[in-house]
């Protein structure tokens, strides 16, 4: 293995750790009566968007910068899991602004970061599967 494919999938780890360590922020904080909400939605849409991204520096492609995660999903290649089972992200990716800022909008709900929460987690199992399917070690 070459020093260049050792820093590349490294670098892939690091995505996947820091979607793993909000994913860990979000449970914690679901977990505590006093936390907001909304911080558990905002970590689960963070964790969501690096597990996505995670699959671009795997393969080597840049990806553009935004929160929207359909459009991040829709530009994984076709034959990836992760694509064809999450048709639809936008109850996630609405958290990227609305969980950090005030605004016109609802304060999010312990139900709302719960469902975050867990479509984060199979967002993050799903693509930690076609990475390691992919011959990435974990």
């Amino acid at each position: 293995m070459t020093e260049q494919s050792d820093a590349w999938r490294l670098e892939v780890r690091r995505w996947l750790r820091f979607a793993e360590e909000d994913l860990i922020a979000a449970r914690i904080l679901l977990s505590e009566q006093q936390a907001a909400p909304r911080q558990v939605c905002w970590l689960a849409q963070q964790a969501a968007e690096k597990a996505l991204k995670a699959v671009f520096v795997f393969l080597q492609l840049d990806f553009p910068r935004t929160h929207n995660l359909d459009r991040l999903r829709s530009l994984l290649p076709n034959d990836w899991t992760t694509k064809g089972i999450y048709s639809d992200l936008a109850s996630l990716t609405i958290w990227a602004v609305e969980a950090r800022y005030p605004g016109e909008w609802e304060e999010a709900t312990l139900a709302e970061a719960d469902a975050a929460l867990r479509q984060a987690q199979a967002i993050f199992a799903a693509v930690s599967d076609d990475l390691r399917h992919r011959g990435l070690e974990m």
